[in-house]
């Protein structure tokens, strides 16, 4: 017994000094240049996008604005499902918006933290109201007639973030 773990520590210890630090290549820090700006509006255009570009007075850096659509989830007109298929409902829900997001359809989603007839929203990142309506609509809560959805235009500024 003491043979096979003293054979372990070896082997262990030999594979830990065979480990090398991996320097990248000049290949793999091209791959990593982010898009200039010109080429960013060009792709979303070329992807059927709403965009326009300004330059910010105080920065001077070219700001991209992109038109995304926003979804208010709201109270439905069939409220009436018992407790457990209100449970089911609000399972497929949240898959059904991991499910965008995964996808790149959605930025962000979630509820409102009130008792309002806005329930949420979910931002949907996709080139046309008629896709974004499409895909809000598809949402099991709202097939099932508890939540109903309207959408609207909504710009906002390429790449940045909530804080």
């Amino acid at each position: 017994m003491k043979r096979l773990v003293w054979i372990v520590l070896v082997m262990l210890m030999a594979c830990k000094n065979e480990t090398k630090e991996v320097t990248p290549t000049l290949e793999d820090v091209k791959t990593e240049v982010k898009q200039t700006s010109k080429q960013l509006l060009d792709s979303l255009k070329s992807e059927g996008f709403e965009t326009f570009d300004y330059v910010d007075e105080k920065t001077k850096d070219t700001i991209i604005m992109q038109q995304y659509f926003i979804a208010f989830l709201k109270t439905g007109p069939i409220r009436n499902q018992n407790e457990e298929e209100a449970t089911i409902l609000q399972k497929q829900h949240r898959a059904h918006l991991g499910k965008m997001y995964d996808l790149g359809y959605a930025d962000i989603s979630g509820p409102f933290g009130d008792d309002g007839d806005i329930r949420g929203i979910t931002i949907y990142n996709v080139p046309t109201l008629k896709m974004a309506d499409s895909l809000a609509n598809s949402d099991p809560m709202v097939k099932a007639g508890r939540l109903k959805i309207e959408v609207h235009p909504w710009w906002a500024a390429k790449g940045y973030s909530l804080r």
